[in-house]
């Protein structure tokens, strides 16, 4: 009955997490334009796409949409930039506004010349061609919804938009063509009396060598058959003209589901196939773990009671001999006098195991806030502005669990405790990040986070996150320590050698992989989102593997300790979030296969920016799941020390 309660409770949370993003909770507010009123078109940076001859993306930069070599038309005065949420900035968003002249349901069909004719020339036309046969894309916003054209996945034979539109075409002689004319189609949707809202933008590009500038915002788009299309020398000067043409249509969808088109799922059965996969793996490890240590744990409680009834000062010496045997099947309660000692560099363990419980509440929070609906991908930048805020607040847990560790561990520095617990591990993730960044400052990439938004992160961290740090901290020493079940005898005792299993490489590579094996899949797909900027959504499935993953990470972490201390090895602390932790390198080296076969960098710059944000990542995993392991296991320590009886 419990197993069909379980899997009606997976479904219908499954089923709950893809309704959810048919609304939308406070935070985007639907906007109703009249007829003939003003519809603004802004545009955002150029983004590297999926290059469909190979399936591989070959470039990680992104490009300002003004930047001088592409000559687009600029609108009157200089283009403007368009508030943006913190979390936008981050992640690369630059959206300014545009030329482009859109009013409701006006104008349709009639085409327009955006601007007077550009020049290219040799250096700007080998700088554009260079970004056509990447593939990059073009990114539009109407109304806060992203420019998207028609694609239909060949396997499921399902359609959806695809964000972005490209900015040329290849052709078989690897001839670069230019994009210079679209045909925009909007479709809205009427809400009351002359008002209506857009709840579709469709963008087809075109290459057309032939169009005209006839004056007075006036153009001549070409015949779309016969256009031959645009070339730019790389030898000589060429001139284009921008054109575009308008459409509108009306559709009976709503504005609450506007996004549906895009939020395509690429393979679902393997999202099934996988999750189904992960949770049989989780059901037989942590049944075999229960299985083992309830027997192993059972049959030795039932024999220290046996002894405890003897009257030990006058057992014969056969009965002496067999309470040797005893203790010495039984070796993990032969150090209960020692696994409680304090662990080698307990300072930097409990710094590590703060930042792990901070980072395990901001993802939690956020899947779960994604998984309600909170993080709508028509709230751009909402992402990585909750967890800026999430990391911001969550500073308090953070210095309040090292703390309390620290002093459980009975270590003095507590001055170095409370201030390495907020600066070691951000310090080290915002290093990286500004090192990182400077790659992409180098290369003049709209990617790069400018200057004062970094000032803004350091101002956050600062005025902020370290108080709450503090104050956490302040509050974990002011309580009382942690109490060990079994007092802790004065000399060590000697640890035997261990077989080659226990062995702390061996283990690692052993346990690690496990809570790898849970996501390894899902991580698939998050990879392919990011970097080939599509929106991923199944925060249901994503929540599922991040349970899946922590139950894995403390079952296998805690038969490893069990095993462990049945070798007479009490140094379980260290061995705990290493072992556990080391799933972080499986994180990498599944980041370098994915490199292999989706990715062609052809610049020292972009492998140098994949490797620094993978690793980035899996430093990040390591603190997590390293966090996992320990404290699972300091529980389970603290529950078979606390159930027997020491004299």
């Amino acid at each position: 009955m419990g197993r069909w309660s379980l899997q009606l409770s997976c479904a219908a949370l499954l089923t709950f997490s893809g309704t959810v993003s048919a609304f939308y909770l406070p935070g985007v507010a639907p906007t109703s334009y009249a007829k003939g009123a003003q519809v603004p078109l802004n545009v955002n940076r150029l983004t590297p796409g999926e290059v469909f001859s190979d399936k591989q993306l070959h470039s990680v930069f992104s490009w300002d949409y003004y930047h001088p070599a592409f000559k687009f038309c600029r609108p009157e005065g200089e283009p403007k930039y368009v508030s943006e949420s913190l979390g936008s900035i981050l992640f690369g968003d630059r959206i300014m506004t545009s030329p482009y002249d859109l009013k409701m349901l006006e104008d349709d069909g009639v085409c327009k010349a955006l601007c007077e004719k550009q020049t290219f020339s040799d250096r700007s036309a080998k700088f554009v061609n260079t970004r056509i046969r990447d593939f990059y894309n073009l990114n539009w916003l109407v109304d806060g919804l992203p420019a998207g054209i028609p694609y239909t996945e060949i396997s499921t034979n399902t359609s959806f938009f695809q964000r972005g539109f490209p900015l040329g075409a290849v052709g078989d002689d690897n001839t670069a063509y230019l994009n210079n004319h679209y045909d925009i189609k909007i479709a809205y949707h009427q809400a009351g009396k002359d008002k209506y809202r857009v709840v579709g933008f469709k963008v087809y590009p075109y290459s057309r060598a032939d169009n005209k500038d006839l004056g007075g915002g006036k153009g001549e788009c070409g015949n779309r058959e016969t256009s031959p299309p645009l070339t730019l020398s790389e030898t000589t000067d060429t001139d284009v003209t921008w054109t575009y043409t308008v459409s509108w249509e009306s559709s009976s969808t709503a504005w609450a589901t506007r996004w549906d088109p895009y939020l395509h799922v690429f393979d679902p059965k393997i999202h099934w196939f996988s999750l189904i996969n992960s949770a049989i793996i989780v059901v037989f490890l942590v049944a075999m773990v229960a299985a083992i240590l309830m027997r192993a744990l059972k049959k030795d409680f039932a024999r220290y009671q046996r002894l405890e009834s003897f009257n030990l000062d006058d057992l014969s010496g056969a009965d002496g001999n067999a309470e040797d045997g005893v203790q010495e099947d039984s070796g993990w309660k032969l150090v209960h006098g020692d696994v409680f000692r304090t662990p080698k560099n307990p300072l930097m363990l409990s710094v590590f195991l703060g930042n792990g419980c901070q980072l395990f509440a901001i993802t939690a929070t956020t899947i779960a806030f994604a998984l309600f609906g909170f993080l709508s991908p028509s709230n751009r930048g909402s992402l990585g502005t909750v967890m800026l805020l999430l990391w911001t607040i969550f500073g308090f847990i953070g210095g309040y669990v090292s703390a309390r560790v620290y002093k459980t561990f009975g270590g003095e520095a507590w001055k170095q405790n409370i201030a390495l617990t907020p600066i070691l591990i951000p310090g080290i993730v915002f290093s990286t990040f500004f090192l990182l960044n400077l790659f992409l400052w180098a290369k003049r990439s709209s990617g790069a986070v400018p200057f004062t938004t970094m000032l803004v992160i350091l101002g956050i961290w600062f005025v902020i996150s370290l108080p709450l740090s503090f104050a956490g901290s302040w509050v974990g020493f002011k309580h009382a320590p942690v109490a060990p079940p079994v007092r802790v005898n004065q000399i060590p005792r000697q640890i035997p050698p261990a077989p080659t299993y226990l062995r702390p490489i061996p283990s690692m590579a052993l346990v690690g992989v496990l809570p790898f094996g849970a996501i390894f899949v899902e991580l698939y797909f998050v990879l392919n989102n990011i970097w080939f900027g599509r929106v991923y959504y199944m925060f249901g499935f994503l929540f599922l593997c991040y349970g899946i993953m922590i139950i894995t990470c403390a079952a296998v972490t805690i038969l490893l300790v069990y095993f462990l201390l049945c070798a007479e090895n009490y140094h379980w602390q260290w061995r705990a979030f290493l072992t556990a932790g080391a799933s972080a390198f499986y994180v990498f080296i599944n980041a370098l296969l994915y490199w292999m076969s989706n990715l062609s960098f052809g610049s020292f710059t972009g492998v140098v920016l994949y490797l620094g944000y993978s690793a980035l990542l899996s430093f990040l995993f390591f603190i997590l799941t390293g966090t996992i392991g320990f404290f699972s296991s300091w529980t389970f320590v603290h529950r078979i020390y606390g159930s027997i009886k020491i004299d």
